[in-house]
């Protein structure tokens, strides 16, 4: 496949915005999260869930699949559970360069890349500068995602990369939150309407 741009031009598009769980969340697979939008239109939405890690670390993952590991990988760089979605498949977000075998641009300084190029060029220590790899993602039908907005199961915030890439998983949901000048503690999970 080759790169992709993700465009939403004429419709109300969450792109590139993180989906930030509200307290009344109770699925499972995302109370507590903060999920990067990647992609989303009138046809449905598509992130990842950047603040929850699996039991592997790049090293096993890289190992597992035949890839050799450099020495310079630091050794917990997680991997994340990206969502319920295709769990057995690696998603890695990053920055420049943008274009691998398989890549959709999602904006001018990130594309989402699902080809093994990527992961080989990790292991010869030629990674992007800022990376993470999920297993999964998060996916919403036709107006799915919309309905649990105004259902007042997230907040939405624009993205940065430093709290995509730098700031410590376990902050990541505070961190998002904050973002927004809120404390987490201090919500409630009823839905007020005016």
């Amino acid at each position: 496949m080759s790169e992709t741009e993700i465009s939403t031009s004429d419709e109300f598009s969450l792109s590139g915005q993180l989906l930030i769980a509200m307290p009344n969340m109770l699925d499972p697979n995302f109370a507590g999260s903060v999920v990067y939008l990647c992609e989303h239109s009138v046809k449905g939405a598509m992130g990842l869930v950047i603040n929850r890690p699996t039991d592997l670390d790049i090293h096993s993952l890289l190992d597992k699949i035949n890839v050799n590991v450099p020495d310079a990988l630091p050794a917990h760089f997680p991997v994340m559970m990206g969502g319920p979605v295709a769990a057995e498949r690696g998603f890695v977000l990053h920055t420049e360069p943008l274009d691998w075998s398989s890549s959709l641009k999602v904006n001018d300084e990130l594309s989402l890349t699902t080809s093994r190029d990527i992961l080989e060029a990790v292991g010869r220590g030629e990674a992007p500068s800022k990376w993470l790899i999920t297993l999964g993602y998060a996916g919403w039908g036709e107006g799915q995602l919309e309905q649990e907005l105004a259902q007042n199961a997230w907040l939405t915030v624009p993205a940065n990369h430093t709290i995509l890439f730098d700031t410590p998983l376990e902050e990541r949901f505070a961190g998002a939150y904050a973002m927004l000048g809120i404390d987490p503690a201090l919500l409630t999970g009823a839905a007020g309407h005016a």
